[in-house]
């Protein structure tokens, strides 16, 4: 049995302490391709057989990258380049049965009406909060506080609310049994 060196042990040491938790990520660039394989074409046997050629070899690199530079970039950062949604936009059917484009935003959503209307939803990171912009109008929606509930103006009135069943139930019954955030 041969010995480890002292340097391959000192390399081995230092890949695991840089490397660290690189493989809890979002594996972001090996989804997007895994998605895009298994969608090329509508045959799912042609899109294995294609896939059979093609993941030794892209799949591969793919998780390479991701193992390597994306997901150390996401630990260290807390982002993964490969994993954003800015700029993309998406048709979202609403309650009225009308579809409604939702484009991601850096920090929120337009929201963009069949009608051709445009809504704002804004994060403000520096109070943690959400606002709705409508026609250069804006409005705080709610603000998260540090305690684990909410702050929001109901009717005039600011109010607090816990995250839990309670908390919802009780913001129903502020605005007279309507609900503005969730389905």
């Amino acid at each position: 049995m041969k010995k480890i060196s002292l340097k391959v042990a000192v390399c081995f040491l230092a890949a695991n302490f840089l490397f660290s938790s690189c493989f809890v990520g979002k594996y972001a660039l090996w989804n997007k391709y895994i998605n895009w394989q298994n969608n090329m074409t509508s045959s799912k046997f042609v899109n294995a057989i294609v896939g059979f050629f093609l993941v030794p070899i892209v799949g591969g690199i793919c998780q390479f990258v991701d193992v390597l530079v994306l997901n150390t970039i996401e630990f260290w950062s807390g982002n993964n380049p490969m994993a954003s949604n800015i700029g993309k936009t998406q048709q979202v059917m609403g309650q009225d049965g009308r579809y409604y484009a939702v484009t991601t935003l850096k920090n929120g959503y337009e929201v963009k009406a069949p009608t051709g209307e445009i809504t704002y939803f804004i994060h403000n990171e520096e109070n943690d909060s959400w606002s709705v912009e409508q026609n250069g109008v804006v409005k705080e929606l709610f603000r998260f506080n540090g305690d684990g509930t909410i702050q929001a103006n109901v009717n005039g009135e600011t109010r607090n609310f816990t995250l839990n069943e309670a908390g919802v139930y009780d913001a129903r019954m502020a605005v007279n049994g309507t609900f503005f955030a969730m389905n």
